[in-house]
């Protein structure tokens, strides 16, 4: 007997909004297995309000409201059975983050769920990373937002590690990172990796997608530092326009790739780790999954 479901999640970031249609595939006894079906964003950058003026402007809350609204339709044409919304590092540090959310549901119905960082890191780790978890293999987690990125360390299969920091791509670009900032990731970083060999990079973010897409390397198999050092010096070599003409990156993908990459190979040496695996998934395909889950255990 099969059954099919779709569900969905909306990931409110600071570089963007993101709404991920997924449809669950039971057979029988097996475990469920997961499509993408539908993934759509808008680039609001609610993180360059929020990171600057500690606020959410009037027009990027329109822009919100129209995105929600859209979401919903487009939920309802799906047959979406359950979803949910979630917002990270902008809303949760911008002082009317609160009541915005409440706005929002007053004009889009929708109830948004502001989550902290480790919450955030909690929901991605219940993805099914576990397929690039070999057992007998150290690994560093590194999911690169524009607000925050959330590090973990894996050993075994076992999470011994795990902090977010903010040090986001959208907070990079507008300067508002400082150099102690960087130093205390790096401490964070060289500490917690230290006691492990030959560990390799888990790398999850838009950015770290879009490299491994143009990379034409095999799925499932990683992205070597060398390849990603390279690419990282060719994006900064070039212009905004020139990242946009000739790589044909998204306007709002072009110039935050470059710190996204920084991040990623900062975090590769100071764990001496020689390749980065690519997963392509986030946020967004944990909170499915821990909605999946909640309708599992509420049917018994």
């Amino acid at each position: 007997m099969l059954k099919i479901e779709k569900y969905a999640a909306i990931d409110i970031g600071s570089n963007a909004i993101r709404l991920l249609i997924e449809t669950a595939i039971e057979k029988d006894n097996e475990p469920a297995k997961f499509k993408k079906t539908s993934l759509v964003r808008v680039p609001i950058r609610l993180g360059a309000d929020v990171f600057t003026s500690k606020m959410i402007s009037d027009d990027n809350y329109l822009r919100m409201v129209d995105s929600l609204n859209a979401y919903k339709l487009l939920m309802k044409t799906h047959h979406v059975v359950k979803y949910k919304a979630c917002a990270t590092s902008a809303m949760r540090e911008a002082e009317n983050g609160a009541s915005i959310a409440s706005k929002l549901y007053e004009d889009t119905g929708i109830i948004i769920d502001i989550i902290d960082g480790v919450e955030e890191a909690e929901i991605i780790a219940s993805t099914d990373i576990n397929a690039y978890l070999q057992k007998d293999k150290a690994f560093l987690y590194v999911d690169v937002g524009g607000g925050s990125t959330e590090f973990t360390v894996i050993d075994r299969g076992e999470k011994i590690a795990s902090r977010s920091f903010k040090l986001g791509t959208v907070r990079l670009i507008n300067n508002l990172v400082k150099d102690n900032l960087w130093l205390d990731v790096k401490d964070w970083v060289k500490t917690n990796t230290k006691d492990h060999q030959k560990i390799s990079l888990l790398g999850t973010g838009g950015n770290i997608n879009s490299v491994y897409k143009s990379s034409l390397v095999r799925i499932g198999k990683p992205l070597k530092f060398k390849y990603l050092k390279s690419y990282y010096k060719e994006m900064k070599s070039i212009s905004f326009e020139d990242r946009i003409a000739t790589h044909l990156l998204n306007p709002d993908r072009a110039d935050v790739i470059v710190p996204a990459l920084k991040i990623y190979i900062s975090a590769m040496k100071w764990s001496n780790a020689k390749q980065i695996y690519v997963p392509k998934i986030g946020l967004s395909d944990g909170i499915i999954r821990s909605l999946y889950n909640e309708k599992k255990l509420t049917i018994g």
